[in-house]
């Protein structure tokens, strides 16, 4: 193919995906998301890592601005909070962060082989490591996802249970490489994630229905012109 094509083709999606209403709603996003960052809901074993609010909120951003303009507004948020806490604060635990809720935000906003295919190659991962061989199951959590994907367009708690089961399996299979935790946490951690899981896709799953009804209400109200945002699908009261 002539690379001259190609060139034109990577400017078309630039324009595409880079306009100034989609610059302004990855800044609107990214505030919010740092605020959601700031409120600590659990922390991770082994690390000074926390999970936060910005756990139900961070995968919603693609639902409404798109993938790459979300998956860019969810880089942003935790890039800047991690410049605001300084190094002190941070370990390879915070690193390791910095990964799964672009895949959540992915899995959210996009419905591509992409999101079964990162389950299974986080459990090769997991397989692959002498701890992970001796608690295989504990990698059975990342089946969710894959089967959530054939399900992700008729149920919003799908959606939501695929891309925060993403975010796990990413997690999971790189802090397993990097802290190798002893057998007996993984087996511990079993039924807090299910548990923890259960609440992230629930709250995901309520955040987006809460922007999405808050978005329809400042359309109609004519305070804002963003009806393109608006899923008439989960507007309260709304038939579609």
């Amino acid at each position: 193919m002539d690379p001259r094509f190609r060139g034109d083709d990577v400017r078309e999606s630039m324009k595409k995906h880079f306009t100034k209403r989609n610059i302004l709603f990855i800044a609107l996003f990214a505030v919010l998301g740092l605020l959601a960052l700031q409120v600590p809901v659990t922390q991770l074993a082994g690390s000074k890592a926390k999970f936060t609010l910005f756990d139900f909120f961070g995968p919603v951003a693609t639902g409404f601005i798109g993938t790459l303009p979300g998956i860019i507004a969810v880089f942003l948020m935790q890039f800047i909070n991690f410049l605001i806490h300084g190094a002190q604060a941070v370990d390879a635990g915070t690193i390791i962060r910095f990964f799964p809720m672009l895949f959540a935000a992915w899995y959210f906003g996009s419905k591509s082989r992409f999101n079964w295919i990162v389950p299974v190659l986080a459990i090769a991962a997991w397989l692959a490591h002498p701890i992970g061989r001796t608690v295989w199951y504990y990698a059975m959590f990342w089946l969710i996802p894959i089967v959530m994907y054939f399900a992700r367009d008729r149920f919003l708690l799908a959606r939501a249970l695929g891309a925060t089961f993403s975010a796990h399996a990413v997690g999971g299979a790189l802090w397993i490489w990097v802290f190798a935790l002893p057998k007996a946490v993984w087996v511990g951690l079993i039924p807090v994630v299910a548990m923890e899981r259960a609440l992230f896709a629930l709250g995901i799953a309520v955040t987006y229905v809460v922007l999405n009804n808050a978005l329809a209400f400042l359309v109609k109200r004519q305070i804002v012109r963003w009806e393109f945002l608006v899923n008439p699908r989960y507007v309260y009261g709304q038939k579609v």
